[in-house]
């Protein structure tokens, strides 16, 4: 937890006000200067990290306590109730959250905190079942490792009259929805949910049972038999190799290229009370994405130091540094170059791109979170009301003409941004076509489509 020292902040405040004299002029001071943010620990709450360890927040006025939370639920309400001014969000938060699905409460979010970042990891026994039924690179197996490879796997459990159990963070977390699009394309249903009859355990006709689990917890419960795997951010993928407990068999990158992953999230309603704090935010937050993928990675070294310390992420250095630092382990030994597995800034990765946010809501459609048929113009309403794009412009162009950044760093705000560029294909070839929605949604076939209801 990160406070400052009441017996500077005087001057502290003294002298940012000196500062801000001479840029921000179109910002004025922030409403709300004194701010709790909260975050998961996990190495893509880094943004908020380096925003207070490089002293962006104070450069706009802001004096911050970072705190980390128990688990995704109680950051949300944390937020929802004001105890938190905003946090690091599950991508699928705010717009779970402004549908209704568990909590209602209108989330905003106007910066996208990272890309990929994530990995699906099974227990060693499950992996020494699953090695007959891969293709090998020598001593290696090929990537990406598809699930059709753990299907005989999870039939063979089942037919002894057991559950395959693997965890995921939370029903609306990237983490579940990409467990799932690769448990599908691989032959496997994942279940569905059904909240109009009550029924929220997403295990319907299921033949992975998938449950919630905090991440940091990960590794123990599936050490400990509870689940044969999960799926998680980092370094609890990599913590499993370093404890010898499991292996990671696939990273979301070899999933989807560049999908986008956490957010940084706020309540409508405190972003309207609060514009100049929010938009001082967003500032320092851009400039630490940026800090952290400057000069290709140059910083990862200081950005691992930083979270390794028990206020932030608190696990081994070597552990965090395996993938924040451009590489990936699988197997204990088999270490690969992932130089894309975190990106913070680069493809313009902050920017809170509509197409994102529709995919996600494909995703909750697909698995009965959104029970019934939604129209495209849903769709793309929903997603500009909660991903706002005008926001992170505005802040944007403050950076720019205060010369801290340049237009390059960013998109040209002339023009649409509607659909996240850099993006390769899915794992299972389905194209995304977030202009169509429902075309999309209806191409799987596992998953529900058209009229259909769980």
């Amino acid at each position: 937890m990160k406070t400052v020292n009441h017996y500077v902040r005087p001057l502290l405040t003294a002298t940012l006000i000196g500062l801000s004299s001479l840029a921000q002029a179109d910002i004025g001071a922030a409403e709300k200067p004194d701010l709790k943010l909260g975050f998961i620990k996990l190495t893509d709450m880094a943004p908020l990290a380096v925003a207070w360890e490089q002293g962006y927040f104070m450069d706009e006025g802001l004096f911050v306590e970072l705190e980390a939370q128990a688990n995704w639920k109680v950051l949300l309400d944390r937020v929802i109730t004001g105890e938190l001014d905003g946090a690091h969000m599950l991508a699928g938060q705010p717009l779970g959250a402004s549908i209704g699905y568990g909590t209602q409460a209108d989330i905003i979010t106007a910066f996208s905190m990272d890309l990929n970042g994530n990995g699906i990891t099974v227990s060693n026994d499950v992996w020494e079942a699953m090695k007959p039924n891969l293709e090998m690179e020598g001593d290696h197996p090929e990537h990406p490792i598809s699930a059709s490879a753990l299907k005989p796997v999870v039939e063979q459990t089942r037919a002894n009259g057991e559950r395959f159990r693997m965890g995921m963070v939370f029903p609306v977390s990237t983490h579940n929805y990409e467990l799932r699009y690769w448990l599908a394309a691989g032959g496997l249903n994942p279940g569905f949910y059904a909240p109009q009859r009550g029924d929220t355990s997403g295990t319907l006709q299921a033949d992975v049972h998938l449950s919630v689990t905090p991440p940091p917890q990960m590794p123990a419960t599936m050490e400990a038999g509870t689940i044969q795997g999960y799926c998680v951010g980092e370094p609890w993928n990599q913590q499993a190799v370093f404890k010898g407990i499991g292996v990671p068999v696939i990273t979301d990158y070899e999933i989807w290229p560049n999908n986008p992953e956490k957010v940084f999230g706020v309540t409508e309603a405190w972003a309207e009370q609060n514009p100049n704090t929010h938009l001082r935010l967003l500032r320092a937050l851009i400039r630490a994405a940026y800090w952290l993928d400057e000069n290709q990675n140059a910083n990862r070294e200081a950005a691992v130091d930083i979270l390794a310390r028990p206020s932030y992420v608190g696990a081994d250095r070597e552990v965090i540094a395996n993938s924040m630092t451009g590489t990936f382990e699988y197997e204990k030994g088999d270490v690969r170059e992932v130089p894309d597995f975190n990106v913070f800034f680069r493809y313009h990765a902050t920017y809170p791109y509509p197409s994102d946010a529709i995919w996600y809501l494909s995703q909750m459609r697909r698995w009965g979170q959104i029970p019934e048929a939604k129209s495209d113009d849903w769709y793309m309403k929903t997603a500009a009301r909660v991903y706002r794009g005008d926001l992170y412009a505005e802040a944007a162009q403050s950076l720019i003409e205060d010369g801290l950044m340049t237009t390059s760093d960013f998109p040209d705000f002339a023009q649409e941004n509607f659909e996240r560029p850099m993006q390769g294909e899915l794992i299972d070839g389905v194209p995304f076509t977030p202009r169509e929605p429902n075309a999309y949604i209806n191409r799987f076939s596992i998953g529900l489509k058209g009229s259909e209801t769980p």
